[in-house]
């Protein structure tokens, strides 16, 4: 088996090194990488997901304008080099903070905010072809699943059917994980923690068999590598539920054909067979919901007509569809609209026959 730990120190040496044998030389120092823009993303049809191109940036030590992010590359390489070291893992806030400190003999700060870090540490997994959590950086825990699973994580067995009403809190980083155990027949993530409450207060995973699982809004890396894991090493379905709305389409688009900003790593968090199961523009009129409607904004209408251009979406005839219908709608809706049919119709009714007649969207 690879040292993950080891192989990540020595890419770090190996850029470390490149740095200093140009100073040797007396070369300008330079890094280069690719270039993380829509500018240089492509869809793969092949895949189905979507993929960095090879348009390659360079970042020189004596330009004003890459000075300040090429210290803050050294800065951050440095940071996950001492904490493979010593092998402990760091929040993305504590790198941040572990970073921020002005430069020697002047006001001016090394980071002066954290999406100056973060978007370094995206950087530092193009350069060293490591993710974030394999450099010992993680995120935030942001969401819960339940279902007949046991895990052991780090020495410890968890069964995710005996936790209680807030389940299991999914780590930043699950790649350690290893499955002892997985009676399950399919997966369902939602975008809302309200509603994975109440499939789990009504045992929805026990009465059919399944996992739940939830963020609160966009999905977290680690969720999407642990749908991932499901669906490929246990051969799981997974169903996509969220609101009827450009920003629940788009959560469904990130975990089905992988994001923009993180197309280099879509291998590891794609999952091209994932299946949505609404809210869609049919459930509103078969359900009745238009009474629940909330008008879109004008950032909706603009993400709505973001998404149709995508080219993974350009050529699908159902999405079009959807999206068709709710521009002429002029409005969403919320998963929770379904409610107001009765506070378990989600859990009793509305799930199990869209399952049960495969009504959902490819």
């Amino acid at each position: 088996m690879v040292d993950k730990n080891k192989l990540a120190r020595q890419r770090l040496k190996l850029f470390g090194e490149g740095i200093v044998a140009d100073i040797l030389k007396k070369k300008q120092p330079v890094i280069d990488l690719p270039v993380r823009s829509v500018t240089n993303v492509k869809f793969n049809e092949k895949s189905g997901t979507v993929q960095l191109g090879n348009k390659m940036a360079q970042r020189f030590l004596f330009n004003l304008a890459h000075a300040k992010k090429f210290m803050q590359t050294v800065e951050v390489a440095k940071i996950s080099n001492d904490l493979l070291k010593e092998e402990k893992h760091a929040s993305l806030r504590d790198v941040f903070y572990m970073a921020k400190r002005s430069i020697a003999g002047t006001k001016t700060n090394i980071v002066d905010d954290q999406v100056e870090s973060d978007k370094v540490i995206e950087d530092l997994e193009l350069i060293s072809d490591m993710s974030r959590e394999q450099l010992n950086i993680n995120a935030n825990k942001m969401g819960s699943v339940a279902g007949k699973v046991i895990v052991e994580d780090k020495g410890d067995k968890i069964d995710w059917s005996k936790l209680g009403s807030g389940g299991w809190s999914i780590p930043s980083n699950v790649e350690e994980i290893q499955f002892a155990k997985v009676n399950a027949q399919y997966v369902i993530y939602m975008e809302k923690a309200a509603v994975w409450e109440r499939l789990h207060e009504d045992k929805y995973w026990d009465k059919h068999n399944c996992i739940i699982m939830c963020s609160q809004g966009q999905s977290t890396r680690g969720i999407r590598r642990l749908l991932q894991r499901l669906h490929q090493e246990h051969g799981l379905p997974v169903y996509i539920l969220t609101d009827f709305d450009p920003w629940g389409f788009y959560i469904y688009s990130v975990l089905k054909f992988g994001s923009i900003s993180l197309a280099h790593i879509s291998d590891q968090l794609a999952i091209p067979e994932i299946k949505f199961l609404g809210i869609t523009a049919d459930d509103i009129e078969k359900y009745d919901l238009k009474k629940h409607f909330i008008k879109l904004k004008d950032t909706d209408t603009a993400r709505l007509k973001q998404m149709g251009s995508y080219e993974w979406f350009t050529k699908n005839k159902l999405w079009q569809r959807q999206f068709k219908m709710m521009k002429d709608f002029g409005s969403k809706a919320e998963i929770q609209a379904l409610s107001a049919r009765g506070i378990s119709f989600i859990s009793e009714k509305y799930l199990p026959e869209k399952i049960k007649n495969k009504d959902f969207i490819d």
